[in-house]
């Protein structure tokens, strides 16, 4: 059974960081990408982050770039999310969600999801 387990999330105040990781045991990284997508109260969802199984590139949210950096350890079959700079519009629940490609940027329709982390940026 396929299981993504996200650690890291927590409150903190604007323009600090925190780092995210998502375990996943037993998980082939070469066989799917991974990646962070988050959801705010009231607001849709939105991919933040993910890097390609293919190739390892990389894809970043408009909104995040410069800010955010996502990284993998194979060896580890772990995956994560360094988050600097943080401002209140952040806050949110962050989901690791696996997927077999990426399209146009972005985690389109994972096959795979964490319970998700709570981000929370106070101002």
């Amino acid at each position: 059974e396929v299981q993504l387990v996200e650690s890291g999330g927590g409150l903190v105040q604007a323009g600090g960081s925190l780092r995210l990781a998502c375990a996943a045991p037993g998980f082939t990284f070469d066989e799917y990408s991974i990646g962070w997508i988050r959801q705010a109260p009231g607001k849709e969802r939105e991919g933040v982050s993910c890097i390609s199984s293919m190739d390892d590139r990389t894809y970043y949210a408009d909104s995040v770039k410069g800010r955010f950096t996502i990284s993998s350890d194979k060896a580890k079959n772990t995956v994560y999310l360094q988050m600097n700079n943080l401002t209140p519009e952040d806050t949110a629940v962050y989901y690791c969600a696996a997927d077999t490609m990426v399209v146009d940027g972005t985690l389109r329709s994972p096959d795979f999801w964490g319970q998700g982390t709570q981000v929370t940026v106070s101002s």
